[in-house]
């Protein structure tokens, strides 16, 4: 996964992912009035609401964002529905030729964690193997140590997936927790070390390893610090635009060739229409596709 990430982003030159985390508010009203004529109050049609929005996205970014982030919350609000429309998106991303990192934030042990590892590791009935979820990676919580993170290393290998472990996440109050003391230095750096010795079970071929790591885009220093701590980890970067990061906070997290970063944009992009009065709501593909080129000269100028 993580080669075929860096070769995606090298052909688009283009270290961005898009979140793809919508909100029944972000929908365009065609689209919206059209799906409650069709199936009512329900959360059918707001799955179906989602669908149409996030292809529509898709079709006009695939070719310029190498990657595709979807938030399996804003999914899972509406129950079954909800899941389909999460499957159905990560399925429509693939077929255009998108990395897809499922950002389900996952952290637990033993059977519990070898199931959750089925979202990157196949579900096999029977002798049948399922890719169910149509995910090149998905995002972990590193709290229970190891025994979290173990059973997703093999489906890494074994099906060239991928991981992004949550070292210095871009919300304020992560110091809470992160910025802790913990025997001489801050919490978040003690996570990074155990990411980058856990990644030595899981290298690619470039130089990356399949086990990378969540650095927030709004904690600059830090940020420059954990490239020196993991020189081989890739790294997953929240907090650019809408919780404030920009493209000149991050230039440190890149390694060596300006490779080891790609960068989230939800808001930003999928909810452009909204902020700019030159588009309306059929041009809502349009905007996401103006946005992300924005973004792009940002984090790369």
């Amino acid at each position: 996964m993580i080669d075929r990430l860096i070769e995606k982003i090298d052909k688009t030159g283009n270290p961005s992912v898009v979140g793809l985390d919508p909100a029944y508010e972000m929908i365009p009203g065609k689209i919206k009035k059209e799906m409650l004529d069709s199936y009512g109050k329900t959360p059918k049609a707001v799955a179906e609401m989602f669908i149409a929005f996030n292809k529509g996205l898709i079709d006009g970014l695939h070719d310029i964002v190498p990657a595709a982030k979807p938030q399996i919350a804003m999914y899972e609000k509406y129950g079954l529905e909800g899941l389909r429309a999460y499957v159905e998106t990560t399925r429509y991303a693939k077929e255009k030729g998108m990395i897809v990192i499922g950002d389900i934030k996952r952290g637990d042990i033993s059977t519990t964690a070898a199931a959750y590892a089925a979202h990157i590791g196949m579900t096999a009935i029977e002798g049948d193997v399922f890719d169910l979820w149509n995910e090149d990676a998905v995002t972990l919580n590193p709290y229970m140590g190891f025994d979290g993170i173990e059973p997703f290393i093999k489906p890494c290998n074994e099906f060239d997936k991928g991981v992004f472990i949550l070292v210095k996440t871009s919300n304020p109050s992560s110091a809470d927790l992160q910025d802790l003391d913990a025997s001489g230095a801050p919490l978040y750096e003690k996570a990074a070390a155990l990411v980058g010795e856990w990644g030595k079970l899981a290298m690619g071929s470039m130089g990356y390893s399949r086990v990378g790591a969540v650095v927030g885009a709004t904690f600059k220093e830090q940020g420059e610090r954990l490239r020196k701590v993991m020189p081989s980890t890739f790294f997953l970067v929240p907090g650019y635009g809408a919780q404030g990061g920009k493209g000149s906070d991050i230039k440190g997290f890149f390694g060596s060739g300006r490779r080891g970063c790609i960068v989230n944009s939800s808001r930003g992009i999928i909810a452009a229409y909204k902020k700019d009065p030159v588009y309306g709501d059929g041009d809502f593909a349009e905007a996401a596709r103006a946005a992300a080129l924005k973004m792009k000269e940002d984090i790369t100028g």
